[in-house]
């Protein structure tokens, strides 16, 4: 059987989009075991609470649940196990150096599953304070609101 082409999204970080300013995107592979793919495909991950870290020049996510496969037996691993994520070398110490000196944060943004691979979109994020969620909160509602108004001058009413 050929393998599907495409983007197939899977999980998307919210709170991560919410809590920081993403500075950089990095596509980046996940090594996983044979029941954590079949789970993630069937869409059972989640990515709420998870983060990544530089750990002896590899970049691991911590956090990132896949709940177990229902047809796994003994082969399920722990859904919080900490999972290596593939990058080359040069990314990785670029990367490691950003968060070590300019107070950056690693986290994981999105998983997709690209050409048959799963994949994750890892962000390079700066956190933000209350008063620019706020200000980022009434931005969204003005936009809401404009689109609103749009849509009823367009009907005619």
């Amino acid at each position: 059987m050929a393998k599907k082409k495409g983007v197939k999204p899977i999980a998307q970080n919210k709170k991560a989009r919410h809590d920081y300013f993403i500075e950089e995107s990095i596509e980046c592979g996940i090594e996983l075991k044979g029941t954590e793919v079949k789970s993630m495909r069937q869409g059972k991950v989640n990515l709420k609470e998870s983060f990544a870290m530089v750990k002896n020049g590899e970049i691991f996510v911590q956090g990132m649940h896949i709940s177990p496969y229902e047809q796994g037996n003994i082969f399920n691993t722990d859904p919080l196990r900490p999972k290596r994520l593939l990058l080359h070398k040069s990314e990785i110490r670029k990367l490691g150096s950003a968060v070590q000196r300019q107070g950056y944060a690693l986290v994981p943004l999105d998983v997709y599953l690209k050409d048959g691979r799963m994949k994750l979109n890892l962000g390079l994020c700066v956190g933000k304070h209350l008063h620019d969620k706020r200000a980022s909160t009434a931005e969204r509602d003005v936009k809401r609101e404009m689109a609103r108004m749009v849509r009823t001058n367009n009907r005619g009413e």
